[in-house]
Protein backbone atom coordinates (compact mmCIF):
# COMPACT_ATOMS: atom_id res chain seq x y z
CA UNK A 1 0.00 0.00 0.00
CA UNK A 2 1.20 3.23 -1.24
CA UNK A 3 0.96 6.49 0.98
CA UNK A 4 0.29 9.66 0.04
CA UNK A 5 1.59 12.52 2.07
CA UNK A 6 -0.17 16.51 1.68
CA UNK A 7 2.08 18.96 1.54
CA UNK A 8 0.37 21.56 4.47
CA UNK A 9 -1.32 24.63 2.52
CA UNK A 10 1.54 27.45 3.16
CA UNK A 11 0.89 30.65 4.63
CA UNK A 12 1.71 34.31 3.46
CA UNK A 13 1.37 36.93 6.19
CA UNK A 14 0.23 40.50 4.95
CA UNK A 15 0.66 44.14 6.44
CA UNK A 16 -1.60 46.25 4.93
CA UNK A 17 -1.98 50.39 6.26
CA UNK A 18 -5.59 51.79 5.14
CA UNK A 19 -5.74 55.41 5.24
CA UNK A 20 -8.44 57.75 4.71
CA UNK A 21 -11.84 56.81 4.35
CA UNK A 22 -14.87 54.18 4.90
CA UNK A 23 -14.37 53.33 0.82
CA UNK A 24 -11.00 52.61 1.11
CA UNK A 25 -11.50 50.35 4.47
CA UNK A 26 -14.10 48.72 2.11
CA UNK A 27 -11.30 49.08 -0.75
CA UNK A 28 -8.93 47.06 1.35
CA UNK A 29 -11.32 43.98 2.74
CA UNK A 30 -11.63 43.76 -1.32
CA UNK A 31 -7.85 43.61 -1.93
CA UNK A 32 -7.43 40.88 0.59
CA UNK A 33 -10.58 38.72 -0.53
CA UNK A 34 -8.88 39.01 -3.78
CA UNK A 35 -5.52 37.77 -2.92
CA UNK A 36 -6.90 35.24 -1.13
CA UNK A 37 -8.24 33.87 -3.86
CA UNK A 38 -5.38 32.19 -5.15
CA UNK A 39 -3.18 31.98 -1.64
CA UNK A 40 -3.44 31.94 1.72
CA UNK A 41 -2.85 35.45 3.45
CA UNK A 42 -2.94 36.26 7.27
CA UNK A 43 -2.86 39.61 8.40
CA UNK A 44 -0.40 40.66 10.63
CA UNK A 45 0.07 44.34 12.93
CA UNK A 46 4.22 43.32 12.02
CA UNK A 47 5.80 44.90 8.76
CA UNK A 48 8.88 42.66 9.85
CA UNK A 49 7.37 39.68 9.24
CA UNK A 50 5.46 40.66 6.35
CA UNK A 51 5.89 38.62 2.61
CA UNK A 52 4.13 41.41 1.17
CA UNK A 53 3.11 45.10 2.31
CA UNK A 54 0.49 47.15 1.04
CA UNK A 55 -0.91 50.79 1.79
CA UNK A 56 -3.71 51.77 0.93
CA UNK A 57 -3.56 55.94 0.26
CA UNK A 58 -5.87 58.83 0.77
CA UNK A 59 -5.18 62.20 -1.36
CA UNK A 60 -7.85 64.26 0.40
CA UNK A 61 -5.41 66.04 2.09
CA UNK A 62 -1.78 67.07 1.75
CA UNK A 63 -0.17 65.96 5.39
CA UNK A 64 -1.21 61.86 4.69
CA UNK A 65 0.66 62.63 0.90
CA UNK A 66 3.80 63.54 2.33
CA UNK A 67 4.07 61.20 4.95
CA UNK A 68 3.76 58.31 2.43
CA UNK A 69 7.20 58.09 1.53
CA UNK A 70 8.67 58.17 4.76
CA UNK A 71 6.18 55.88 5.52
CA UNK A 72 8.13 53.78 2.98
CA UNK A 73 11.38 53.98 3.62
CA UNK A 74 10.66 53.18 7.48
CA UNK A 75 8.79 49.77 5.55
CA UNK A 76 12.25 49.55 3.76
CA UNK A 77 14.20 49.50 6.63
CA UNK A 78 12.34 46.73 8.71
CA UNK A 79 11.18 44.20 5.66
CA UNK A 80 11.81 41.20 4.67
CA UNK A 81 13.92 41.13 1.60
CA UNK A 82 11.69 38.90 -0.13
CA UNK A 83 8.67 41.05 0.90
CA UNK A 84 6.96 42.92 -1.79
CA UNK A 85 5.47 47.24 -1.14
CA UNK A 86 2.73 47.90 -3.20
CA UNK A 87 0.96 51.34 -3.17
CA UNK A 88 -2.42 51.57 -4.01
CA UNK A 89 -5.46 53.65 -3.53
CA UNK A 90 -5.99 57.25 -4.46
CA UNK A 91 -2.46 58.94 -3.88
CA UNK A 92 -2.04 55.94 -6.28
CA UNK A 93 -3.93 57.26 -8.83
CA UNK A 94 -2.73 61.10 -9.28
CA UNK A 95 1.04 60.07 -8.42
CA UNK A 96 1.61 56.86 -10.67
CA UNK A 97 4.76 56.49 -12.03
CA UNK A 98 6.42 59.52 -10.06
CA UNK A 99 6.30 56.90 -7.00
CA UNK A 100 8.42 54.54 -8.30
CA UNK A 101 10.95 57.31 -9.23
CA UNK A 102 11.03 58.52 -5.56
CA UNK A 103 10.34 55.32 -4.37
CA UNK A 104 12.30 52.47 -6.59
CA UNK A 105 11.51 49.98 -3.95
CA UNK A 106 7.87 49.91 -4.20
CA UNK A 107 6.63 46.46 -6.57
CA UNK A 108 3.24 47.55 -7.82
CA UNK A 109 0.76 51.23 -8.00
CA UNK A 110 -2.56 50.24 -8.26
CA UNK A 111 -5.14 53.15 -8.60
CA UNK A 112 -8.60 53.45 -6.84
CA UNK A 113 -10.41 52.38 -9.53
CA UNK A 114 -8.34 48.88 -10.28
CA UNK A 115 -8.76 47.50 -6.88
CA UNK A 116 -9.89 43.79 -8.70
CA UNK A 117 -6.39 43.76 -10.21
CA UNK A 118 -4.54 43.49 -6.87
CA UNK A 119 -3.38 39.79 -7.69
CA UNK A 120 -2.35 40.19 -10.92
CA UNK A 121 -0.11 43.61 -9.46
CA UNK A 122 1.67 41.02 -6.71
CA UNK A 123 2.78 38.56 -8.93
CA UNK A 124 4.02 41.47 -11.82
CA UNK A 125 6.95 43.38 -11.57
CA UNK A 126 6.64 46.83 -11.19
CA UNK A 127 2.98 46.87 -12.05
CA UNK A 128 1.49 50.42 -12.78
CA UNK A 129 -2.67 50.62 -13.54
CA UNK A 130 -3.91 54.13 -12.60
CA UNK A 131 -6.94 54.10 -15.37
CA UNK A 132 -9.63 55.89 -13.62
CA UNK A 133 -11.80 55.07 -16.37
CA UNK A 134 -11.91 51.46 -15.79
CA UNK A 135 -15.02 50.14 -14.39
CA UNK A 136 -15.16 47.78 -11.78
CA UNK A 137 -18.89 48.54 -11.13
CA UNK A 138 -20.09 44.88 -12.06
CA UNK A 139 -17.32 42.93 -11.01
CA UNK A 140 -18.13 40.36 -7.61
CA UNK A 141 -15.34 40.83 -5.42
CA UNK A 142 -14.44 38.00 -3.38
CA UNK A 143 -15.62 38.09 0.58
CA UNK A 144 -13.96 39.71 3.25
CA UNK A 145 -14.95 41.84 5.95
CA UNK A 146 -12.77 42.72 9.34
CA UNK A 147 -15.95 43.61 11.06
CA UNK A 148 -18.23 40.53 11.25
CA UNK A 149 -21.28 42.68 12.68
CA UNK A 150 -21.14 45.51 10.37
CA UNK A 151 -20.84 45.33 6.54
CA UNK A 152 -19.75 48.20 4.20
CA UNK A 153 -21.18 47.75 1.24
CA UNK A 154 -20.31 49.85 -2.54
CA UNK A 155 -23.31 51.34 -4.22
CA UNK A 156 -21.85 53.84 -6.74
CA UNK A 157 -17.94 54.24 -8.06
CA UNK A 158 -16.20 57.49 -8.61
CA UNK A 159 -17.80 61.13 -8.56
CA UNK A 160 -19.20 63.26 -10.94
CA UNK A 161 -19.48 66.53 -9.18
CA UNK A 162 -16.43 69.54 -9.67
CA UNK A 163 -16.05 70.37 -6.36
CA UNK A 164 -13.02 73.52 -6.52
CA UNK A 165 -11.21 71.85 -3.26
CA UNK A 166 -11.76 68.17 -4.20
CA UNK A 167 -9.05 65.63 -6.50
CA UNK A 168 -11.42 62.70 -5.52
CA UNK A 169 -13.24 62.73 -9.64
CA UNK A 170 -9.16 62.63 -10.50
CA UNK A 171 -8.38 59.73 -8.60
CA UNK A 172 -11.36 57.57 -8.59
CA UNK A 173 -13.36 58.82 -12.37
CA UNK A 174 -16.53 59.40 -13.26
CA UNK A 175 -19.83 58.59 -11.19
CA UNK A 176 -21.03 54.70 -12.08
CA UNK A 177 -23.83 53.46 -10.09
CA UNK A 178 -23.60 49.47 -9.10
CA UNK A 179 -26.53 47.58 -10.32
CA UNK A 180 -29.25 46.72 -7.37
CA UNK A 181 -29.11 43.29 -7.59
CA UNK A 182 -25.48 43.64 -6.82
CA UNK A 183 -26.49 45.32 -3.99
CA UNK A 184 -29.29 43.24 -2.92
CA UNK A 185 -27.87 40.20 -2.94
CA UNK A 186 -24.45 41.59 -1.33
CA UNK A 187 -26.52 42.57 1.65
CA UNK A 188 -28.94 39.17 1.25
CA UNK A 189 -25.45 37.71 1.96
CA UNK A 190 -23.40 39.22 4.55
CA UNK A 191 -27.27 39.15 6.38
CA UNK A 192 -27.05 35.63 6.09
CA UNK A 193 -23.41 35.55 7.51
CA UNK A 194 -24.64 37.28 10.85
CA UNK A 195 -23.86 41.59 10.01
CA UNK A 196 -26.77 43.18 11.48
CA UNK A 197 -26.17 46.28 10.61
CA UNK A 198 -24.91 47.30 6.51
CA UNK A 199 -22.96 50.90 5.56
CA UNK A 200 -23.61 51.57 2.02
CA UNK A 201 -21.02 53.77 0.36
CA UNK A 202 -20.47 56.55 -2.17
CA UNK A 203 -19.17 59.67 -2.73
CA UNK A 204 -22.92 60.79 -3.32
CA UNK A 205 -25.15 57.71 -2.36
CA UNK A 206 -28.20 59.86 -2.49
CA UNK A 207 -27.84 60.47 -6.62
CA UNK A 208 -27.97 56.54 -6.62
CA UNK A 209 -28.91 55.02 -9.98
CA UNK A 210 -28.07 58.14 -11.95
CA UNK A 211 -25.93 56.39 -14.54
CA UNK A 212 -25.05 53.06 -14.97
CA UNK A 213 -22.20 51.55 -16.52
CA UNK A 214 -23.97 51.12 -20.02
CA UNK A 215 -25.03 55.14 -19.51
CA UNK A 216 -28.03 54.14 -18.47
CA UNK A 217 -30.48 55.24 -15.49
CA UNK A 218 -30.79 53.03 -12.80
CA UNK A 219 -34.38 51.07 -12.06
CA UNK A 220 -34.36 52.54 -8.42
CA UNK A 221 -32.78 55.96 -6.86
CA UNK A 222 -31.29 55.80 -3.65
CA UNK A 223 -34.81 56.05 -1.47
CA UNK A 224 -36.06 52.88 -3.24
CA UNK A 225 -33.04 50.96 -2.95
CA UNK A 226 -33.37 51.58 0.94
CA UNK A 227 -36.60 50.80 1.00
CA UNK A 228 -35.30 47.70 -0.51
CA UNK A 229 -32.88 46.42 1.61
CA UNK A 230 -34.68 47.44 4.40
CA UNK A 231 -37.23 44.40 3.37
CA UNK A 232 -34.21 41.80 4.32
CA UNK A 233 -35.43 40.35 7.64
CA UNK A 234 -31.99 39.69 8.58
CA UNK A 235 -31.49 43.62 8.58
CA UNK A 236 -31.55 45.82 11.34
CA UNK A 237 -29.80 48.42 10.65
CA UNK A 238 -28.76 50.66 7.71
CA UNK A 239 -26.22 53.58 7.72
CA UNK A 240 -24.92 55.37 4.70
CA UNK A 241 -22.15 58.12 3.64
CA UNK A 242 -22.19 59.99 2.38
CA UNK A 243 -25.20 62.22 0.74
CA UNK A 244 -24.85 65.54 -0.57
CA UNK A 245 -27.00 68.10 0.61
CA UNK A 246 -28.08 69.04 -3.02
CA UNK A 247 -30.05 65.72 -3.67
CA UNK A 248 -32.00 66.19 -0.15
CA UNK A 249 -34.98 65.84 -1.34
CA UNK A 250 -38.40 65.65 -0.02
CA UNK A 251 -38.52 62.07 -0.92
CA UNK A 252 -35.54 61.17 0.58
CA UNK A 253 -36.14 63.02 3.79
CA UNK A 254 -39.09 60.97 4.37
CA UNK A 255 -37.86 57.80 3.98
CA UNK A 256 -34.89 58.66 6.32
CA UNK A 257 -37.25 59.85 8.73
CA UNK A 258 -39.93 57.38 8.38
CA UNK A 259 -38.58 53.65 8.01
CA UNK A 260 -37.38 52.38 11.59
CA UNK A 261 -34.49 50.32 10.11
CA UNK A 262 -32.48 53.80 8.88
CA UNK A 263 -30.37 54.55 11.24
CA UNK A 264 -30.93 57.87 12.39
CA UNK A 265 -27.50 59.49 11.54
CA UNK A 266 -27.32 61.96 8.20
CA UNK A 267 -23.81 63.42 6.89
CA UNK A 268 -24.63 67.03 5.73
CA UNK A 269 -21.51 68.09 4.29
CA UNK A 270 -21.18 71.85 4.81
CA UNK A 271 -17.70 72.84 3.92
CA UNK A 272 -18.79 76.58 3.99
CA UNK A 273 -21.52 78.47 5.55
CA UNK A 274 -20.88 81.14 3.04
CA UNK A 275 -22.85 81.43 -0.29
CA UNK A 276 -20.02 83.43 -1.66
CA UNK A 277 -17.63 80.39 -0.99
CA UNK A 278 -20.00 77.83 -1.52
CA UNK A 279 -20.21 79.34 -4.99
CA UNK A 280 -16.63 79.34 -5.47
CA UNK A 281 -16.02 75.92 -4.20
CA UNK A 282 -18.77 74.79 -6.49
CA UNK A 283 -21.05 73.09 -4.35
CA UNK A 284 -24.29 73.68 -5.88
CA UNK A 285 -26.48 74.71 -3.08
CA UNK A 286 -26.65 78.01 -0.51
CA UNK A 287 -26.72 78.78 2.44
CA UNK A 288 -30.14 78.97 2.87
CA UNK A 289 -30.69 76.22 0.99
CA UNK A 290 -28.64 73.84 3.40
CA UNK A 291 -30.21 75.52 6.79
CA UNK A 292 -33.86 74.42 4.93
CA UNK A 293 -32.70 71.10 4.02
CA UNK A 294 -31.47 70.79 7.80
CA UNK A 295 -34.51 72.09 9.35
CA UNK A 296 -36.93 70.02 7.70
CA UNK A 297 -34.84 67.01 9.01
CA UNK A 298 -34.84 68.23 12.10
CA UNK A 299 -38.59 68.35 11.93
CA UNK A 300 -39.43 64.83 10.34
CA UNK A 301 -36.78 63.36 12.29
CA UNK A 302 -36.47 64.90 16.11
CA UNK A 303 -34.16 61.99 17.31
CA UNK A 304 -31.80 62.27 14.51
CA UNK A 305 -28.54 63.66 14.65
CA UNK A 306 -26.79 65.41 11.89
CA UNK A 307 -22.89 65.30 11.60
CA UNK A 308 -20.84 67.77 8.49
CA UNK A 309 -17.45 68.17 6.92
CA UNK A 310 -15.83 72.31 7.28
CA UNK A 311 -13.19 73.66 5.36
CA UNK A 312 -11.58 77.05 6.79
CA UNK A 313 -9.14 79.00 5.11
CA UNK A 314 -10.36 78.47 1.31
CA UNK A 315 -9.02 80.81 -1.08
CA UNK A 316 -10.93 84.19 -1.24
CA UNK A 317 -12.66 83.19 2.77
CA UNK A 318 -13.25 86.83 4.13
CA UNK A 319 -14.21 87.39 8.21
CA UNK A 320 -17.66 87.62 6.98
CA UNK A 321 -17.68 84.45 5.19
CA UNK A 322 -15.83 82.44 8.14
CA UNK A 323 -18.64 84.11 10.52
CA UNK A 324 -21.47 82.54 8.01
CA UNK A 325 -20.04 79.14 8.80
CA UNK A 326 -20.24 79.99 12.68
CA UNK A 327 -23.31 80.91 12.10
CA UNK A 328 -24.73 77.23 10.07
CA UNK A 329 -23.06 75.90 13.04
CA UNK A 330 -25.14 78.07 15.49
CA UNK A 331 -28.37 77.18 14.01
CA UNK A 332 -28.03 73.62 13.19
CA UNK A 333 -26.14 72.63 16.25
CA UNK A 334 -23.92 69.71 14.93
CA UNK A 335 -23.86 66.70 16.89
CA UNK A 336 -20.28 65.78 15.21
CA UNK A 337 -17.69 68.18 12.63
CA UNK A 338 -14.82 66.80 10.67
CA UNK A 339 -12.94 70.27 10.50
CA UNK A 340 -10.15 71.40 8.48
CA UNK A 341 -7.87 74.00 7.38
CA UNK A 342 -8.06 73.76 3.31
CA UNK A 343 -5.26 71.77 1.65
CA UNK A 344 -4.71 72.92 -1.87
CA UNK A 345 -4.76 69.53 -3.67
CA UNK A 346 -3.35 69.13 -7.21
CA UNK A 347 -5.53 68.67 -10.06
CA UNK A 348 -7.87 71.12 -8.40
CA UNK A 349 -9.63 74.67 -9.67
CA UNK A 350 -8.78 75.74 -5.84
CA UNK A 351 -5.03 75.07 -6.52
CA UNK A 352 -4.98 77.77 -9.14
CA UNK A 353 -6.36 80.34 -7.07
CA UNK A 354 -4.07 83.03 -5.69
CA UNK A 355 -6.11 84.85 -3.13
CA UNK A 356 -4.80 82.33 -0.47
CA UNK A 357 -5.50 82.80 3.18
CA UNK A 358 -2.56 83.06 5.19
CA UNK A 359 -1.49 79.97 7.81
CA UNK A 360 -2.15 82.02 10.96
CA UNK A 361 -5.74 83.42 9.79
CA UNK A 362 -7.08 79.69 8.88
CA UNK A 363 -5.51 78.71 12.09
CA UNK A 364 -6.99 81.15 14.27
CA UNK A 365 -10.47 80.60 12.46
CA UNK A 366 -9.96 76.66 12.91
CA UNK A 367 -9.42 76.74 16.95
CA UNK A 368 -12.31 79.07 16.85
CA UNK A 369 -14.95 77.16 15.06
CA UNK A 370 -13.63 73.64 17.20
CA UNK A 371 -13.57 75.72 19.94
CA UNK A 372 -17.37 76.46 19.81
CA UNK A 373 -18.36 73.14 18.72
CA UNK A 374 -16.60 71.82 22.13
CA UNK A 375 -19.09 74.51 24.01
CA UNK A 376 -22.10 72.93 21.82
CA UNK A 377 -21.12 68.98 23.03
CA UNK A 378 -20.83 70.61 26.31
CA UNK A 379 -24.21 72.58 26.27
CA UNK A 380 -25.85 69.39 24.32
CA UNK A 381 -24.52 66.46 25.97
CA UNK A 382 -25.65 66.35 29.82
CA UNK A 383 -29.00 66.23 27.99
CA UNK A 384 -28.29 62.18 27.31
CA UNK A 385 -27.97 61.46 31.24
CA UNK A 386 -30.80 58.75 32.10
CA UNK A 387 -32.01 58.74 28.44
CA UNK A 388 -32.25 54.94 27.12
CA UNK A 389 -31.09 54.28 23.38
CA UNK A 390 -30.97 51.34 21.72
CA UNK A 391 -27.06 50.49 21.01
CA UNK A 392 -25.33 47.89 18.54
CA UNK A 393 -22.73 46.72 20.58
CA UNK A 394 -19.37 45.49 18.30
CA UNK A 395 -16.01 45.73 19.71
CA UNK A 396 -14.47 44.70 22.90
CA UNK A 397 -12.80 48.12 24.87
CA UNK A 398 -9.85 47.80 28.03
CA UNK A 399 -10.97 47.40 31.36
CA UNK A 400 -13.76 44.77 30.64
CA UNK A 401 -15.77 47.33 29.10
CA UNK A 402 -17.74 46.30 25.42
CA UNK A 403 -18.54 49.52 23.00
CA UNK A 404 -21.25 49.87 20.50
CA UNK A 405 -23.12 52.40 18.60
CA UNK A 406 -27.01 54.11 18.76
CA UNK A 407 -28.86 54.88 16.06
CA UNK A 408 -27.72 58.13 16.06
CA UNK A 409 -23.93 56.90 15.96
CA UNK A 410 -22.70 57.93 19.06
CA UNK A 411 -20.43 55.55 20.54
CA UNK A 412 -21.64 53.90 23.99
CA UNK A 413 -19.35 51.93 26.76
CA UNK A 414 -21.10 49.48 28.85
CA UNK A 415 -19.12 46.65 31.39
CA UNK A 416 -19.66 43.57 29.86
CA UNK A 417 -18.08 40.85 27.63
CA UNK A 418 -17.69 39.24 24.55
CA UNK A 419 -21.55 37.91 24.96
CA UNK A 420 -22.72 41.35 23.98
CA UNK A 421 -21.42 41.53 20.78
CA UNK A 422 -23.37 41.58 17.58
CA UNK A 423 -26.84 42.40 19.99
CA UNK A 424 -28.96 44.96 20.23
CA UNK A 425 -29.40 46.29 23.70
CA UNK A 426 -31.12 48.92 25.70
CA UNK A 427 -28.57 51.07 27.45
CA UNK A 428 -29.14 53.94 29.83
CA UNK A 429 -27.09 57.02 29.81
CA UNK A 430 -25.14 57.52 33.39
CA UNK A 431 -22.05 59.35 32.71
CA UNK A 432 -22.42 61.38 29.38
CA UNK A 433 -19.13 62.88 27.80
CA UNK A 434 -18.14 64.73 24.51
CA UNK A 435 -17.11 61.32 22.77
CA UNK A 436 -18.36 58.56 24.93
CA UNK A 437 -21.49 57.76 26.54
CA UNK A 438 -21.29 55.66 29.55
CA UNK A 439 -24.46 53.28 30.64
CA UNK A 440 -26.09 50.11 31.65
CA UNK A 441 -27.83 47.75 29.67
CA UNK A 442 -31.53 47.72 31.22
Amino acid sequence: MRCIYYKPLMTKKLFLKTLGCAMNVRDSEHMIAELNRIERYDLTQDESEADLIIINTCSVREKPVNKLFSEIGQFVKHKKKSAKIGVCGCTASHLGEEIFKRAPEVSFVLGARNVSKITQAVNSEKFLDININYDESEYVFGEFRQNPYKAYINISIGCDKKCAFCIVPHTRGEEISIPHEIILSEAKKVAKNGAREIFLLGQNVNNYGRRLSNGKRGELNFSQLLTQISEIDEIERIRFTSPHPLHMDDEFLKVFASNPKICKSMHMPLQSGSTNILKTMRRGYTKEWFLERAQKLRDMSPDAAISTDIIVGFPGESDEDFEDTMSVMEKVRFEQIFSFKYSARPLTTAAQMTNTIDDKTASMRLKKLQDRHAGLLDEMTPNYKDRVFEVYFEELRENKMVAGRTSQNFTVCVDGSEELLGKIKNVKITRPQRLILYGQVV
